[in-house]
């Protein structure tokens, strides 16, 4: 028994003219394809659930957008018009701007398969920020024989908040308050920590 969620019905209504034809189709298609699914609103916009994130949709001013959670292991080597809009299909203006039911269902019981089955999908981790510590910081540190021993004790992670945070604004003010703060073992964001 699917599980309906009287926001998304909320939501369909309060979307543009054009765009409500087009979420009541894939709703529809969803509900019929996997009849246990559950609707919920996330990101403020309705999403499909069953056994995890299986797909949803949203509108726009001018065009919707449908897309599967675990889109790139659905659609491997198929036309990806992601780049257009968010999700798989591009930007959605008309229900003929989608798959067929047949197609869309296919993909749907694809998708519930894939979550049944406890597949992740491999997401790649970002490269970490190289970390650039500015000349006259450097210098502003060398300057407090403390202040320059500590910040080379910290972690990378700990000294690049500090170098984004002089970088930011106001760069002699900040720099005098870090390098106090550094020289007392102070972490850019000390004033959070757990004591």
């Amino acid at each position: 028994m699917p599980t309906i969620d009287p926001r998304v019905d909320e939501y369909i209504a309060n979307s543009a003219e054009f765009a409500q034809p087009i979420l009541a189709h894939l709703r529809g298609v969803i509900h019929a394809a996997c009849p246990e699914v559950k609707e919920t609103i996330k990101w403020s916009m309705p999403n499909f659930e069953h056994h995890g994130l299986l797909c949803n949709f949203a509108s726009f001013k001018q065009h919707c957008a449908f897309g599967f959670w675990k889109g790139e292991l659905l659609l491997a080597g198929e036309d990806d018009k992601g780049k257009e809009a968010m999700g798989q299909f591009g930007r959605i203006t008309s229900v003929q701007d989608l798959p067929s039911k047949k197609v869309l269902t296919a993909y749907i019981k694809k998708a519930m398969k894939l979550n049944e089955e406890g597949v992740k999908v491999a997401r790649p981790k970002a490269a970490p920020r190289e970390l650039l510590v500015p000349d006259y910081f450097i210098a502003a540190l060398e300057g407090n024989p403390a202040a320059y021993e500590v910040f080379n004790g910290f972690s990378t992670s700990a000294k690049r908040d500090y170098c984004d945070w002089l970088t930011e604004a106001t760069r002699n003010k900040r720099m005098a308050q870090a390098v106090e703060w550094i020289a007392e073992g102070k972490k850019r964001h000390w004033k959070y920590e757990s004591c």
